[in-house]
């Protein structure tokens, strides 16, 4: 039976790659929130919402 050698330095992402993925996911969201709730936020989902009663044609 062969054993395989793991190399514990390649196993998960490191402190600072969490830290650099968690602020970038912060910044990402706080973006989304401030397009979403601004006019362009409204304007985008009364479209979306628009454009999906008409392919259902329900709209």
């Amino acid at each position: 039976m062969r054993r395989h050698r793991i190399d514990r330095t390649e196993l998960g992402i490191t402190t600072a790659e969490y830290a650099v993925g968690t602020a970038a996911g912060a910044g990402f969201a706080g973006l989304l929130y401030k397009l979403l709730t601004g006019s362009f936020g409204d304007k985008l989902l009364v479209r979306l919402f628009d454009h999906v009663m008409g392919l259902l044609g329900i709209g």
